[in-house]
């Protein structure tokens, strides 16, 4: 997608679904705020809405964990 290539935002993995969403598309983007840009460059176009959902890594849950304890 070059939208997606223009703004460094790397397709992960591809799920078609059944239920509410028609689809889900797990990114790799440099920061939330590129993302951000994306989501709403592709939301643009009238096609397609998204909804985003912040995850978190193994590694980076144990260092926000840590900061409770």
């Amino acid at each position: 997608m070059a939208e997606a290539d223009k703004l460094g935002v790397k397709i992960i993995d591809e799920y078609w679904t059944m239920g509410a969403y028609d689809g889900v598309v797990v990114f790799d983007a440099p920061d939330d705020e590129t993302m951000t840009a994306f989501a709403c460059k592709v939301s643009s176009l009238g096609n397609i809405k998204t909804e985003t959902m912040r995850a978190f890594r193994k590694e980076e849950m144990e260092g926000i964990l840590s900061k409770i304890k």
